[in-house]
């Protein structure tokens, strides 16, 4: 898993995590339900969710929240999710044996996350 800490123009905190190992459609209905919400919600909500993709997410956000904290001195409990969304990442295909002498092609696929905080309003 590869992290990049960017931070944007008009107080925006953003953290991206690229090449995250579980497949975007199982970790889009994660980020469909903090989206939106207050950082110090969602990292909670993230540490009791018991399964073990919440992970990945929970680091991002942990990372785009410590870079509030290093640069403007931000709390968590002060910050927003302004937008948070899970992309594909690329594929790696292999082939599995099936009936009748076929082979039927796999995917394993690789997700990039990216959250970018904001101060309440």
């Amino acid at each position: 898993m590869k992290y990049v800490h960017n931070v944007g123009k008009a107080m925006q905190f953003e953290a991206k995590a690229r090449y995250v190992k579980y497949s975007p459609y199982k970790l889009r209905p994660l980020v469909n339900v903090i989206r939106g919400k207050n950082v110090a919600y969602a990292l909670n909500w993230l540490k009791i969710y018991r399964n073990q993709r919440s992970l990945p997410v929970k680091k991002v956000l942990e990372s785009a929240a410590a870079n509030a904290q290093y640069l403007k001195s931000y709390d968590p409990n002060d910050l927003m999710i302004s937008e948070i969304k899970v992309d594909q990442g690329p594929a790696r295909k292999y082939f599995k044996p099936a009936a009748m002498g076929r082979a039927m092609i796999q995917r394993k696929r690789l997700s990039h996350i990216s959250v970018i905080l904001k101060p309440k309003q």
